[in-house]
C-alpha cells in the first residue's frame, strides 16, 4: 500500500472525442494542411490504407490514393484567392465574401499558416458550425442521456 499513497488519483474527464465543435476544428485543420502540401507540391496526392476483399474472399491492406481539389484560384489580374471549405460548404469570413486574397502564388503557404494557427487558436470555430442547428441536436441528445 505504500506503493499505491505516492500516486494521485483523480475521476476520469469525459471525452472530448465526442466534442464536434473539436472534431469540426480538427477536420478544418488536416484539410488546411493537405492544402499547404499540395500548395508546396503540386504533384501531392494524399495515400489512405484501406481493407480490400481479394476474389478468394480474404481481406488485404491496400493503398488508396485520395484526389484533392485545391482550393485557390487565379483571378483575372494574376492575384491568387484561397477558399477554405468545410465538407462541401464554403466558410465565409466576412458577409458575401467567401474569398481570401493572396497575392502572388508564393504567398499562398504564409497564408495558409496563418488560417493553420487561427484554427488552432479556435478562432474558425463560430464560422464553422452548421446552419442546420446539428450541434444543438447532439447536445440535446448528450443532455437526455446523462
Amino acid at each position: 500500500m505504500a506503493l499505491l499513497s505516492s500516486l494521485t488519483f483523480t475521476i476520469i474527464p469525459q471525452q472530448l472525442a465526442h466534442n464536434p465543435k473539436l472534431i469540426r476544428r480538427q477536420r478544418l485543420i488536416d484539410r488546411l494542411e493537405e492544402q499547404k502540401r499540395l500548395a508546396a507540391d503540386p504533384s501531392f496526392v494524399p495515400v489512405e490504407k484501406r481493407w480490400k476483399k481479394t476474389a478468394d474472399g480474404s481481406r488485404t491492406i491496400v493503398d488508396h490514393y485520395r484526389r484533392i481539389k485545391p482550393w485557390w484560384k487565379a483571378d483575372p489580374n494574376g492575384n491568387f484567392v484561397l477558399i477554405v471549405r468545410s465538407g462541401l460548404k464554403t466558410i465565409e469570413f466576412e458577409k458575401g465574401k467567401p474569398g481570401i486574397v493572396v497575392g502572388p502564388r508564393d504567398k499562398l503557404e504564409s497564408v495558409i499558416d496563418t488560417l493553420l494557427a487561427a484554427a488552432k487558436a479556435g478562432e474558425l470555430d463560430r464560422l464553422l458550425e452548421p446552419a442546420s442547428g446539428l450541434e444543438q441536436q447532439l447536445t440535446s441528445k448528450v443532455k437526455k442521456i446523462a
